[in-house]
């Protein structure tokens, strides 16, 4: 009995034991824990701004738009296409169209200046590839800037014009993003078909 009562003793007195040292613990725990100075840091942060690209072009002519044929003379005719800066790289397209009631090839010859190659798929249409520039680009459509009446003109072929058949030729200036990471206009073809709306 007294060994019953001796043993219950002890172990009453170790579980008071460990009750004073858990209570001892979590105080200074909680005194420590409060204390400490946690370990933080953040980044600034990243802002991403997303713009546009752009491509600008104009035409011009400087020696006007009305001529006189003379059988066998060269006339000064200068059209011009410009990619602005900052334009993105681009299909640069220029299309030729020439009258057809008095065909103007009856009267007119001209040469496409260097640089410029044929769209077999769309006749009369040229193109070129420009890369984006900071300046502007500038590009002549004809060569040495002349076209010249063909010497088999006749003065009944000359008389018989009047204003409603006139031969015209007639320039028309286009231009297409150009990204080899775009498929659907990774050739000059493929970016005439959007331009052209065909």
């Amino acid at each position: 009995m007294y060994q019953a009562k001796y043993s219950a003793r002890k172990r009453c007195s170790g579980l008071r034991f460990f009750a004073m040292t858990f209570a001892a613990c979590m105080l200074v725990f909680g005194i420590v824990g409060g204390s400490l100075a946690w370990l933080m840091t953040s980044t600034d942060p990243i802002v991403n701004v997303f713009t546009y690209g752009d491509i600008k072009i104009e035409l011009e002519e400087t020696t006007g738009d009305e001529y006189k044929m003379v059988p066998g003379k060269s006339i000064d005719k200068d059209p011009e296409i410009t990619v602005l800066a900052e334009s993105e790289d681009c299909w640069l397209f220029v299309k030729i169209e020439e009258s057809q009631t008095e065909k103007l090839s009856d009267y007119i010859e001209y040469v496409v200046a260097d640089g410029w190659t044929a769209l077999t798929e769309a006749p009369g249409v040229y193109f070129r590839t420009v890369d984006y520039s900071d300046q502007d680009v500038s590009f002549n459509i004809l060569k040495d800037d002349q076209v010249r009446v063909k010497g088999s003109v006749t003065k009944q072929m000359l008389e018989r014009l009047n204003d409603s058949n006139y031969p015209k030729l007639t320039f028309t200036g286009y231009a297409v993003q150009r990204d080899a990471n775009i498929d659907e206009i990774d050739s000059a073809a493929e970016a005439w078909l959007l331009v052209s709306g065909n």
